[in-house]
């Protein structure tokens, strides 16, 4: 109740600003109230989008009005109530950061505006029409009006390219199919300049190296009657003459240790370069191998000069890493011959060895504090093939403090190494013109987990792959071999105890050997920027174990034929996670993003139940908010509420089913609001004594959780901090009743906040 009543009297405080915005405004001017746009055919017989021409020319405008909600301009109000501050402090951050001065009628230029909004109309093909302006100023407010007076619409009645037969113009006719100019379009001044852009870019593709769009013309008749136009499509007599050839490459050469210093010794080099394959390589120090060229580089002696192989080339020494600059020139021969270009590549290595220290703190709900730390080693060149080597020693420790039973102290100490090479090692050929070198990766290494008054965990991993991108949006991962073993010791006899009682507890420490493949897709359209209202997210996973070795052993646990390998039995499982993803974008700082996650694991043979780091959980910072983590499920069983009785073992299951809808927007600064629901829950494949009705059945929609809740976000770009507040509104553990306890929600008592308010704060969105 105090929350709102603070909400009420900021908001009345804001309100009350508001109505005398313009206290402030100078005598002899008004504040801007913004501008409106009428659109009026200059006769009934003329038909257009009114709206999509109001939305284009508005979008024009300028200056913009100040920020308003609910009619209250509460940016101003924020700036006028600061005053004026000396110095810095808290005044002083509201006004010039979350405030926003006055937008003054004098600061409004009517006829340039006018001016632009007209040209837009003609170059959108309604030729002669006018815009007129108009103002009142009411209470020291100015409103403008724009209105625009319309004639129809030109057509385009016919196209004709008037080319030769030189290899230009045979080029020219032949792209002309694919025209955004058509006979019936209207005419629009940004679709020829498109147009123009549009066979440069093919042309370009076919080795016209010199060519530019400056070069083409399009002359447009107005004249021909019945609001339409004839379009002549022409190549300019002032071009070039090597505008009009296509260009080969004749040598590609490749500084492979570039920088300014050596840049005049560079120039001159040729003479001094090692010629591999195709290509010549200047790198004195014999810092690369050259294969790495020749495997990255798409330009070929003798080849027609083409954008995309040019591109291709140089994003795809940029995916190296190895490089911090990366430059390419192309420069015509003396050869009277044959139009050819000589290809330079200048590289500017990174530096080759790297050492990075990370400390971090940490605080936990069950009392616990503590620190982590990691020291990492690179070497971006590490057999001099442009291969990526990582050594990573981490550790840490936490320390429960303030607790009533023993505290609980944990202890972290791990070594990892990580190769990456670029280019896939496999017994067979892989090509890809992807932007993106494809990579083999190999990691090993050794964590040791320990809890001073219960266990000991020791966990060794390892695993080889490759990874490879279609493009910028499209990513495969493809784990050959993936090893993971765990081994539990020094198990106290009071933990002990407890794992005899509690068989979900004694699989969060069970031995485990881990030993197949897994594969998974992922597809993000916003990895490459767009200003689409839709956007996409996709992620894909397979995860297999012991499937072959279990299948030739005739491995059984049912029936006591359990196999092992070095002494463990060996996981036997399919595990498979698909999660999608909708960004729809409401405004332009505002968006409605929404998530379909489903998952299954099904052991078997070997094993009896999925590997505890296999299994699905659901409750979290990014899962269903209203639930702590890992506590909810599977099912209707109900394992307790942590916020009462302390601890609670996680809660795995082999089904998942979750959505989630969250609607986000910019509320002042670097500040984002969001409000959301989630809902979901996890399931078991088989009846577990240990965990009453939590099998997956027909009726699984009757076991779903729903949350609500809001949040806010600090985002600036690189790093986003969140703080979400979430509460149950739809209990699937109820017996008794209806599941939905939206009824029951009392934001005033103490008892009902400290049982159903779930607070997450987390780094980064969670979907």
């Amino acid at each position: 109740m105090n929350w709102i009543k603070h909400i009420a009297g900021l908001l009345l405080i804001l309100f009350a600003c508001s109505c005398n915005v313009t206290k402030h405004i100078p005598e002899n001017d008004a504040l801007y109230d913004g501008s409106t746009i009428k659109i009026k055919p200059v006769n009934d017989s003329i038909k257009f989008d009114s709206k999509a021409i109001k939305e284009e020319l508005d979008a024009l405008l300028r200056p913009k009005p100040n920020a308003s909600f609910l009619g209250i301009k509460y940016k101003l109000a924020i700036y006028n109530l600061a005053g004026t501050p000396k110095g810095k402090g808290l005044r002083y951050w509201l006004k010039t950061k979350v405030g926003e001065p006055p937008v003054l009628g004098s600061s409004v230029n009517l006829e340039k505006n006018r001016q632009i909004l007209e040209n837009r109309v003609e170059n959108r093909g309604y030729f002669r029409s006018t815009v007129t302006v108009d103002t009142t100023i009411k209470k020291k407010e100015l409103k403008v009006t724009y209105t625009a007076s319309l004639n129809p619409q030109y057509k385009i009645r016919n196209l004709t390219y008037v080319i030769d037969s030189t290899p230009l113009g045979r080029q020219l006719r032949n792209l002309s199919k694919f025209s955004f100019l058509k006979p019936g379009n209207p005419y629009d001044l940004d679709v020829i300049k498109a147009e123009r852009e549009r066979n440069d870019g093919r042309l370009k593709e076919r080795g016209f190296y010199f060519f530019n769009p400056d070069f083409l013309i399009i002359d447009v008749d107005s004249t021909v009657g019945n609001h339409q136009v004839d379009m002549y499509v022409k190549i300019k007599k002032e071009t070039p003459d090597k505008a009009e050839h296509i260009y080969r490459i004749n040598d590609v050469i490749v500084y492979a240790d570039y920088n300014l210093v050596n840049d005049t010794a560079a120039i001159s080099a040729k003479e001094q370069a090692v010629k591999y394959d195709y290509y010549y390589i200047y790198d004195p120090d014999k810092k690369f191998n050259p294969k790495v060229f020749s495997r990255t580089l798409v330009f070929k002696p003798g080849d027609p000069y083409n954008r995309t192989a040019h591109n291709l080339s140089l994003n795809r020494l940029v995916s190296l890493g190895v490089y911090k600059f990366v430059r390419a020139r192309f420069q015509e021969t003396d050869t009277t011959k044959v139009p050819t270009l000589n290809a330079f590549y200048y590289l500017t290595p990174a530096p080759k060895k790297s050492l990075r220290l990370e400390l971090s703190g940490l605080t936990k709900s069950n009392n616990s504090t503590g620190t982590e730390l990691s020291l990492t080693w690179r070497n971006r060149n590490f057999l001099k093939g442009a291969e990526l080597f990582s050594a990573k020693v981490f550790g840490g420790l936490e320390k429960q403090v303030s607790a009533q039973q023993p505290a609980i102290n944990t202890n972290r100490l791990g070594v990892e190494f990580n190769l990456l090479v670029p280019r896939i090692i496999a017994p067979v050929r892989f090509n890809t013109n992807s932007n993106f070198v494809p990579q083999t990766k190999a990691t090993i290494g050794y964590e040791l987990f320990q809890r001073n008054t219960q266990y000991t965990l020791t966990s060794a991993k390892a695993s080889f792959g490759y990874i490879w991108k279609q493009d910028v949006r499209k990513e495969h991962q493809l784990d050959i071999i993936s090893l993971n073993y765990v081994q539990p010791t020094s198990v106290t006899a009071s933990f002990q105890d407890s794992l005899d009682h509690n068989i979900t507890l004694a699989r969060s420490i069970e031995k485990q050997f881990i030993i197949g493949s897994n594969y998974n897709f992922n597809y993000n359209s916003q990895a490459r920027p767009n200003i689409k209202k839709n956007n996409f997210y996709f992620n894909g996973n397979l995860d297999l174990s012991g499937n072959i070795y279990g299948l030739l052993s005739g491995a059984n646990v049912e029936s006591g034929n359990q196999k092992g390998i070095f002494g463990t039995a060996f996981s036997q499982y399919i595990r498979t996670e698909i999660d999608f993803r909708h960004y729809l974008k409401t405004g332009k700082k505002s968006m409605l993003a929404s998530r379909a996650l489903a998952g299954i694991g099904y052991a078997y043979g070997n094993s009896a139940t999925l590997p505890f780091i296999k299994a699905f959980f659901a409750g979290g910072t990014n899962d269903i908010r209203a639930f702590r983590a890992r506590s909810l499920g599977p099912g209707s069983y109900y394992a307790g509420n942590a916020a009462v009785v302390g601890f609670l073992p996680d809660q795995p299951g082999d089904v998942k089913l979750e959505l989630n809808t969250e609607f986000r927007t910019k509320l002042f600064s670097v500040f984002y609001g969001a409000v959301f629901v989630d809902a979901g829950n996890i399931w078991s494949l088989k009846e577990n004594p240990q965990t009453p009705d939590g099998k997956f059945t027909s009726k699984f929609l009757n076991d779903f959780a729903v949350g609500t809740g809001a949040g806010l976000r600090i985002d600036i770009s690189f790093f986003v901090l969140r703080l979400d507040v979430a509460f149950p509104i739809r209990k699937p553990y109820i017996i008794e009743g209806s599941k939905w306890v939206l009824q029951d929600v009392s934001f005033g008592s103490s008892d009902w906040r400290k049982q159903n308010l779930v607070y997450n704060l987390a780094i980064g969105y969670p979907f």
